[in-house]
């Protein structure tokens, strides 16, 4: 399971084998059932966490008592309050499987002494916060520039994975709809002739 993190970090800048295997200790592995929060809102963010497998969302809970989420994560994928981890201060996001995940999370403090052991770290790290900045833009386009309907099939046809491993209702939650919405735009769309 490390060697699909090896080839992650592979991606973005060189590592060597033996380098990766002094990387991995500054990781902690954790095993997450179904519906298991990996992190709770309203406590101090200091781990961000590399999904092995599985599937995790972020959400957080609105005035109403309403669930939004606002983030998925799946295999090689990297998931936190990332504003709040890079401060020390608390969020207000929780993190919770949406099936049986398993993710490698570091701590600020190893974080620090990571980077500073293994400099070319930082390289893949900034490429990781760029590539998560600008999906958080490109979610903000959509939301503004697309229909509902269309911010529902566009998000269906880009991430397949998704569509197909994560419940209807966090997806209608992602996109800002409603279940009863989502189903309604389903359906309609499967009875539409070809």
């Amino acid at each position: 399971m490390p060697k699909r993190f090896f080839q992650h970090i592979n991606q973005f800048t060189t590592i060597t084998q033996q380098e990766f295997e002094q990387i991995l200790p500054f990781f902690e592995v954790n095993q997450l059932k179904k519906k298991q929060l990996l992190v709770e809102g309203n406590t101090t963010c200091d781990t961000i966490h590399f999904v092995l497998e599985g599937c995790v969302h972020m959400y957080f809970i609105g005035e109403n008592g309403t669930k939004r989420t606002i983030k998925f994560a799946i295999e090689n994928w990297w998931i936190s309050d990332f504003l709040a981890f890079f401060q020390g201060s608390h969020t207000d996001f929780y993190i919770q499987a949406v099936e049986t995940t398993k993710v490698l999370s570091i701590n600020a403090k190893n974080h620090d002494a990571l980077l500073d052991k293994f400099p070319a770290l930082e390289k893949y790290f900034r490429i990781i916060y760029q590539i998560s900045y600008g999906a958080s833009l490109n979610k903000f386009r959509y939301l503004f520039d697309y229909s509902k309907e269309q911010i529902y099939f566009h998000f269906v046809k880009e991430f397949p994975d998704f569509a197909q491993r994560v419940p209807q209702y966090l997806i209608a939650s992602f996109l800002g709809l409603t279940p009863e919405y989502v189903s309604e735009i389903r359906k309609k769309h499967v009875l539409k002739p070809a």
